[in-house]
């Protein structure tokens, strides 16, 4: 099975399915915010609240007015995982004292990068969380019922046993043949011959998610989301260059999955700091469904947030979508404290000013 070398571009569409429906694909030319010390701490770094060799004026701007100039939805080589990379202007309009109410409301909605709403362009997808059968490199793969009916092809359920060959593309465009199979006491659906090939290629335990997808022409694919695990000792690592438009990417063999030392610390602060000067410069996001982690963030829900007088004992609620993607739920919970920094570093910044949150139902 050939193994793709370089970092793949990928349609909207799936890339959507693979990163869940609830993250955020930025407009080009929509207003945002930058919020470095979000951005830093996605970095190798887990603990330091910012390095050493951040300059004072990257440490006085706390978040950055920015304009989309470029957004690329790729694949990674290695993992598999879907990620965004965004090239950023600043703008002169940054406000870094927070008022309350503050700069005009943006000229554009931001939404995502060519947004298609027609029925031509839609595509079906099923998430799943791999059991231990499933991740089981000698088994095979139990597949819902509803996966089975709304993105494979009808069986025929007259043959005994009822068996066809599916054929897959992964997110770099390679293809992957699956037996589906309905068997069993009670019978139900299986992935059996060239599952364990896959699962061995793609480096799958159980936790990790499939998505399996298919748009209306019937073509199918299959993406990869992976579960985070803590302490783990196996090693990936990208390196993320700050430029104008251009990015840099270095991979070294295996991956981790604690989520962090994906991007460099080194990158990560030279973005910060070309951001700081006015300069453009971009960023890469991994997204992770029902994580509320990002960096850049839409100018009109940052300005939203900011006009609200926070109050310990005020009630919040927000959507998370589940890991398999299959729902939205909702947090609830009680704010009992709030407060901006006003002195040592990043002060004044309104990162995770809402940190005290006491849970309710």
């Amino acid at each position: 099975m050939p193994q793709p070398t370089e970092l793949s571009r990928v349609d909207q569409r799936i890339w959507r399915a693979c990163a869940g429906s609830s993250v955020q694909i930025p407009t080009v030319n929509s207003r945002v915010y930058y919020f470095p010390q979000g951005h830093l701490e996605q970095s190798s770094s887990s603990t330091a609240p910012h390095p050493p060799s951040l300059s004072n004026l990257a440490l006085s701007k706390p978040l950055i007015s920015c304009q989309i100039s470029a957004v690329d939805l790729l694949a990674d080589p290695v993992t598999d995982e879907v990620f965004i990379r965004l090239l950023l202007l600043p703008l002169n309009n940054n406000s870094c004292n927070l008022p309350l109410s503050f700069l005009e409301p943006s000229r554009r909605e931001g939404g995502g990068v060519n947004e298609v709403d027609d029925d031509e362009n839609k595509i079906l997808s099923f998430a799943k969380i791999l059991t231990p059968s499933d991740a089981n490199n000698g088994g095979g793969f139990s597949v819902p019922r509803f996966c089975a009916d709304s993105i494979f092809p009808p069986l025929n359920y007259q043959a005994e046993p009822p068996v066809q060959t599916l054929t897959v593309t992964d997110i770099h465009g390679i293809c992957w043949d699956f037996r589906h199979i309905y068997r069993g006491t009670p019978r139900r659906h299986l992935l059996t011959t060239g599952w364990s090939k896959f699962v061995n290629n793609k480096k799958l335990i159980a936790g990790d998610s499939v998505v399996f997808m298919r748009n209306l022409k019937g073509e199918m694919f299959i993406g990869v989301r992976r579960a985070v695990r803590l302490n783990n000792s196996a090693r990936w690592r990208e390196q993320v260059v700050g430029g104008c438009g251009e990015s840099k990417v270095k991979v070294e063999e295996g991956f981790s999955r604690s989520g962090r030392g994906r991007l460099s610390q080194e990158a990560v602060a030279e973005a910060v700091e070309m951001a700081a000067k006015g300069l453009p410069f971009d960023v890469v996001y991994y997204p992770r469904a029902g994580w509320y982690s990002d960096f850049v963030v839409r100018a009109e829900a940052v300005e939203a947030a900011l006009g609200v007088f926070w109050t310990a004992g005020m009630r919040v609620k927000m959507a998370m979508e589940t890991e398999d993607s299959s729902r939205m739920t909702w947090f609830q919970g009680t704010v009992s404290g709030t407060g901006l920094p006003d002195s040592g570093a990043w002060r004044g910044s309104p990162w995770r000013m809402l940190q005290r949150l006491s849970s309710w139902k």
